[in-house]
């Protein structure tokens, strides 16, 4: 019998009411992008405090740090916790895939630098473009490598500097740093592979409702939404590829 399959998800973020009520929660939003049928899948919401046990690591296959409101500079308990926990699973040699807040406290666990976006934030689907000569030798990708990928956007922060084992796979106009890998057990992602259009308008119009963008920004962000849509089937491949390659 194969043994099964089990991975660990790390989730910053509490379920907003509509993650809920259409899906169950991140959990499940997670799940449906990068579970397959017989796996087991467990999260913890770190947010809350809730952690594995560390002896309980090792039967992991793979792991997945979800983004987050709060800023990976921030040293809150939690935070600082996962930080040791990312140490640890980077001695154990495990994959894990860090996205968007996760993409960042990888890189600063590392030895990068992780601050507010120069540019200022975005909400919105977003187009990167992907080194393709960097792609190689590890190659999440398959055969055909694009020029560039479309990816939900949702961040106020950025990797400002990479650290030194660190290789950049994308960038885009507003970010120096869209992905990057560690040796092939990092895989790190600026988007949200893991969102589609109705989480990102969902995600505008509680944003736009407390207060913290402008109507016009909401604009802008939905019309990047027009005719057009993230290349979820591809990112789904890439995180696959990575954690299960």
């Amino acid at each position: 019998m194969v043994e099964q399959k089990k991975y660990l998800l790390f989730l910053g973020v509490p379920d907003s009411e509509f993650a809920k009520k259409t899906y169950g929660g991140y959990h499940n939003v997670f799940v449906s992008l990068l579970g397959d049928e017989g796996e087991q899948w467990d999260s913890y919401r770190v947010l809350d405090g809730e952690f594995p046990d560390e002896k309980d690591l090792e039967k992991y296959d793979g792991f997945v740090i979800s983004g987050s409101s709060h800023d990976a500079f921030q040293d809150t308990d939690w935070i600082l916790k996962l930080c040791d926990i990312i140490k640890k699973l980077d001695e154990m040699k495990k994959k894990v895939l860090g996205v968007c807040f996760g993409h960042q406290l990888i890189a600063r666990v590392k030895g990068g630098k992780v601050g507010r976006a120069r540019k200022g934030p975005e909400l919105c689907l977003g187009n990167i473009t992907i080194l393709k000569d960097a792609v190689a030798p590890e190659n999440y990708f398959g055969e055909e490598v694009p020029t560039s990928l479309r990816i939900i956007k949702c961040h106020q922060d950025e990797v400002l500097e990479l650290p030194e084992s660190a290789k950049l796979l994308a960038y885009s106009s507003m970010y120096e740093v869209e992905m990057y890998s560690i040796e092939d057990n990092f895989l790190c992602i600026q988007g949200h592979p893991e969102y589609n259009r109705d989480i990102l308008i969902d995600i505008l119009d509680r944003v736009l409702a407390g207060g913290h963008i402008t109507e016009d920004f909401v604009k802008t962000s939905k019309a990047t939404l027009e005719n057009n849509e993230a290349d979820r089937q591809f990112w789904q491949k890439i995180c696959k590829n990575f954690l299960k390659g």
